[in-house]
């Protein structure tokens, strides 16, 4: 399974934002992945958000010795071995981050070498087959073009599921395309749509299909929609349609922008300090009440969440140096909206902050509440900056409605490594 998502990561390998090297990446030795991974009685409690430097092998109890302030030296940038460059994160940390959201909560994404993808087009419908180890699954999109959009004069696209506000975006110069997502994935646990025709068996949860849904429609359109450049991409849906963009973004570096709305637990919502907006999406009525979006391995954690090695803030970081924007209602208390504005934002910015990316990541905090249409607006100037290059004035690490950053909530900050 962990070739899989080696491949994974190498085979993605190919965008439009470069991901800087360096020369000295030949002479890094990266840290060994646990074999096998461990439980969560093997990795230490914290209350805190994990420090996303630290690698996994260093997280675990095996390496605490006879130390008794173990816990409190990962959880506040003391661990040992954390990464000290960006050349040891892009070579090292965010390969192995991948690795190990696949393992603890996603499950492991398909060989995308072993599939072929056939798409015909007929006016504004894409219709699309994969094909891998003699399975097929089909599926339907839907593209809307702008106008002035030509294969001369490409626009730049976003894909989403469950429907977003068009106009803006189309006046904009913006395609927008969309596939049924209960076509490719049912919202439920009977494994029926067209990825589980393909891949019916595996441990995967049905974010991560969303994710393949996503991905396998960009192919699409890269086959039969010329008047879209495949350079320019952006990736969207709403709560839990927004935690399987979050995944179709953080799985595929062909991805520009990432614009997860009102995502939550799963999302980008924090497992630790869920509670800050009043009502409670947490690990355990997610995954009581919806076990099918992550694989079964996640469910291993239910009343110890707080041994995760990893939170919201990691999936956003991983992203980096890929564009992502964020978007929560202050009248969404259900999605935990303030503690993705002052809990998860902040830290997950940290790490852009130190990649040199700072432009690349936004917080849209409006007024609203859950889907609530108005964030696709709210994000635009946003999205434009990077799939056009148009300037804006709005400042999207405004936090105001909800106050400061919550600094307790990642002591590892006062360490950050000097890039």
């Amino acid at each position: 399974m962990r070739a899989t998502s080696q491949f994974l990561i190498g085979a993605l390998a190919s965008t439009a934002v470069a991901v800087p090297l360096d020369s000295r990446q030949a002479t890094i030795e990266c840290a060994a992945l646990p074999s096998p991974f461990p439980t969560y009685s093997q990795l230490p409690l914290q209350k805190s958000l994990p420090d996303p430097f630290l690698p996994l092998k260093y997280t675990s109890n095996d390496n605490a010795g006879s130390s008794t302030t173990f816990a409190q030296d990962v959880m506040t940038g003391k661990g040992q071995h954390r990464i000290q460059t960006p050349e040891e994160w892009y070579k090292c940390r965010q390969p192995e981050i991948l690795t190990l959201l696949q393992e603890y909560q996603y499950g492991y994404y398909p060989d995308h070498s072993l599939e072929k993808v056939e798409a015909t087009r007929s006016g504004n419908t894409v219709s699309i087959a994969v094909t891998a180890g003699g399975k097929t699954g089909k599926f339907k999109a839907t593209i809307s073009l702008p106008s002035g959009a030509s294969a001369s004069k490409p626009a730049p696209v976003v894909i989403n599921i469950g429907g977003m506000q068009n106009a803006p975006y189309l006046s904009a110069g913006i395609a927008i395309a969309q596939f049924d997502y209960t076509s490719v994935a049912a919202d439920s646990n009977s494994k029926s749509g067209a990825f589980w025709d393909v891949y019916k068996g595996r441990d995967i949860g049905v974010l991560t299909a969303w994710a393949w849904g996503f991905h396998r429609t960009l192919d699409a359109l890269n086959m039969t929609v010329p008047e879209i450049n495949s350079n320019k991409v952006g990736v969207t849906g709403c709560s839990r349609l927004g935690k399987g963009a979050l995944a179709a973004g953080l799985f595929d570096k062909r991805i520009t922008v990432t614009m997860p709305m009102s995502s939550g637990v799963q999302g980008l919502g924090p497992y630790r300090y869920h509670g800050l907006s009043g009502q409670d999406e947490t690990l355990e009525n997610s995954k009581s009440g919806a076990g099918w979006w992550s694989n079964s391995k996640l469910g291993t954690f239910v009343n110890h969440a707080e041994n995760l090695p990893f939170d919201a803030h990691t999936i956003a970081a991983a992203i980096a140096p890929r564009a992502l924007v964020v978007d929560q209602g202050t009248g969404d208390a259900y999605t935990d909206s303030k503690g993705t504005a002052i809990v998860m934002y902040p830290a997950a910015k940290l790490v852009y902050d130190w990649l040199g990316v700072s432009d690349m990541i936004g917080m849209s905090v409006r007024t609203g509440g859950h889907c609530d249409m108005s964030g696709f607006t709210s994000v635009l100037p946003f999205v434009q900056k990077i799939l056009l290059g148009t300037a804006t004035t709005k400042n999207y690490n405004d936090l105001s409605k909800y106050g400061s950053p919550m600094t307790t909530a990642y002591p590892w900050a006062t360490a950050v490594p000097k890039a």
